[in-house]
């Protein structure tokens, strides 16, 4: 359901949170390498959300990016939606346009069971935060795939 860039965006910061200790920044090319994603696209991913004040960048030999701020105060959904914006949350899931039009242009026909599920799936977004998933990807880096 998630576009790539928004996967690629949570999942960068969360390795920005697991690897970028004391504030230390990492450099594009190895957070791409670590993490299989093209450079370039990753670049315009971290630049966004350099942008939205979600991440920190330095220039120069030493430079990189690292969290702007606190993990725990990031959660997935601040992500998704800097990066695409609420549409996965409120559009329609088949594309037909009726379900945000009120009552007046009815609703799909999968609108009354998918609600409930995309309720609870924001509700996963909104209440985990990075720094959740930062510690349990640290705790289990054998396990987890970043």
């Amino acid at each position: 359901m998630l576009s790539n860039t928004s996967r690629y965006a949570v999942r960068a910061v969360i390795y920005l949170a697991v690897h970028g200790q004391d504030k230390r920044k990492i450099g594009i090319k190895k957070i791409a390498e670590a993490m299989d994603i093209p450079a370039p696209f990753l670049g315009k991913i971290l630049q966004v959300l350099v942008r939205r004040k979600i991440l920190a960048s330095t220039k120069g030999p030493h430079g990189g990016f690292g969290i702007a701020k606190d993990p725990f105060e990031i959660s997935p959904y601040d992500i998704i939606t800097e990066m695409d914006g609420d549409d996965l949350f409120n559009a329609c899931i088949l594309g037909t346009g009726n379900c945000n039009g009120g009552k007046k242009n009815g609703h799909c026909a999968i609108h009354s069971e998918f609600e409930m599920a995309k309720k609870e799936l924001v509700s996963l977004y909104k209440t985990k935060t990075i720094g959740d998933l930062a510690a349990k990807a640290a705790s289990e880096l054998d396990k987890i795939i970043l």
